[in-house]
C-alpha cells in the first residue's frame, strides 16, 4: 500500500507526478461543482430543506458512501482502470494521463460556466479514451470488453431512471389520494432529504471511486507498478478525493442546483421523493455490478420521469434537451479535446 509519507517522497522525486495529481484534484473539485450537485437540487428546489444545509448533507454523504464501497466493492474502479491500455513505456503513459485530465477539465469547466450539469463520469471515460488512442496511435488502446460496459451503463440509467421515477410517482398517486394532502406534503419532504442523502451516498461511490481509482493509477505508474499498483486504495486518498468533491460542491454547485432543481423539471415534494429513491436504487445496482454511469444521467433522467408522471407540462423540454445534447457531445468532444492535448504533451515532454 503506498502510505501518505510514500507519497509526498514519490512528489519529490517525479515532480511531473505533482502535475498529474494536480489535474486529477481538478477534476475531482469540478465533479463536485458540477456532479455532486445533483443529488441535492430537488430538495433544494421544493424547498425541502435549505440549500447550505443540502450542500453540508451532501458532503457528509459523499464521503461516507466513497469510503463504505470501497470496503464493499471497487468494480467501478477496476472498470476505469481496466478500459484502456496506457502501454508499458510508464513515463509516456503519465504524461498521456495528464493530458487526459486537461480534457475532462477543460470540458467540465466550459460546461458549469454555462450551468449545464454535464456529466464528468463520460468526460472522464472520454478524456482518457482519447489519451490513450493518441498514444497507441490505433483501437488497440481500448479495451471493448470494459467499455462495453460504459454503453450498457449509458442505456440502464437512461431507462431505469425515468421508467423507475415515473411508476413510483403513479404508485404514490393511487395510494395516497385520500391522505390528507399538507400532512402528506411534510412528510414527503423529509423522506425526499432522505432520498438525496441515499442518492449523495451514491454520487460519491460511483464518481468518487472514477477519480479516485485514476489518481491511484497515476500513483502507481509513477511508481513503475502499472495497473497492478492499482488493488488497494489507501484511506488518505479516498479522504482527500472526498474532501475536494465536497469543496467544489461547497464552491460552485449553488450554480447547477439552480439550473436543475428550479429551471429543468417543476417537482412537487413526492416527485422530489420518487425521483431521489429511482435514482439512488438504479445507481446502487450500477456500483455493485461495476457499471461505470452517469450519477447526473440518472438523477436527470429519474427528475424527467417523475415530472412527465403526474404532467408532461411540469418539464422543460427546453432545458432538458440541452442537457441531452451536452451528454451526446461530451464523448466526441472531450475526447478529441484529450487526444490533442495528449499529442501536444507527447511532444513537449
Amino acid at each position: 500500500m503506498i502510505t501518505f509519507g510514500r507519497f509526498l517522497d514519490m512528489i519529490v522525486a517525479n515532480p511531473f507526478l505533482a502535475v498529474v495529481i494536480v489535474l486529477i484534484f481538478g477534476c475531482i473539485f469540478v465533479n463536485g461543482a458540477t456532479d455532486a450537485a445533483n443529488a441535492i437540487a430537488e430538495s433544494v428546489g421544493t424547498r425541502s430543506i435549505k440549500v447550505n444545509n443540502a450542500i453540508a448533507m451532501s458532503v457528509i454523504c459523499n464521503f461516507v458512501g466513497l469510503v463504505v464501497m470501497c470496503i464493499v466493492s471497487t468494480a467501478v474502479a477496476d472498470t476505469i482502470i481496466g478500459m484502456v491500455d496506457f502501454g508499458t513505456d510508464y513515463h509516456q503513459a503519465l504524461i498521456a494521463l495528464a493530458a487526459g485530465c486537461v480534457g475532462i477539465v477543460t470540458w467540465a469547466v466550459g460546461a458549469w460556466a454555462l450551468g449545464i450539469p454535464t456529466s464528468e463520469s463520460h468526460a472522464l471515460i472520454a478524456g482518457l479514451t482519447g489519451a490513450a488512442l493518441a498514444l497507441h496511435g490505433n483501437f488497440d488502446a481500448v479495451n471493448w470488453d470494459e467499455w462495453s460496459k460504459v454503453i450498457i451503463g449509458l442505456i440502464f440509467s437512461t431507462i431505469s431512471g425515468f421508467i423507475a421515477g415515473w411508476v413510483i410517482v403513479k404508485i404514490i398517486h393511487a395510494t395516497c389520494k385520500n391522505v390528507n394532502r399538507k400532512h402528506a406534503d411534510s412528510t414527503f419532504g423529509h423522506l425526499q432529504v432522505l432520498g438525496s442523502a441515499f442518492v449523495a451516498m451514491m454520487h460519491g461511490a460511483q464518481d468518487g471511486q472514477k477519480f479516485l481509482s485514476i489518481a491511484m493509477l497515476a500513483i502507481a505508474l509513477s511508481a513503475g507498478a502499472g495497473t497492478s499498483g492499482t488493488e488497494v486504495f489507501p484511506l488518505w486518498l479516498q479522504v482527500v478525493c472526498a474532501g475536494l468533491m465536497a469543496f467544489g460542491t461547497a464552491i460552485g454547485g449553488r450554480r447547477i442546483i439552480k439550473k436543475v432543481g428550479m429551471e429543468m423539471v417543476k417537482l412537487e415534494r413526492y416527485q422530489g421523493f420518487a425521483a431521489s429513491i429511482s435514482a439512488a436504487a438504479s445507481l446502487l445496482l450500477s456500483t455493485l455490478t461495476g457499471l461505470p454511469v452517469s450519477t447526473t444521467h440518472t438523477k436527470m433522467t429519474a427528475m424527467m420521469g417523475a415530472g412527465a408522471a403526474k404532467n408532461t407540462r411540469s418539464v422543460n423540454w427546453g432545458v432538458a434537451k440541452d442537457m441531452v445534447l451536452a451528454w451526446v457531445f461530451t464523448f466526441p468532444g472531450c475526447g478529441l479535446i484529450g487526444y490533442l492535448f495528449a499529442k501536444l504533451f507527447l511532444m513537449l515532454f
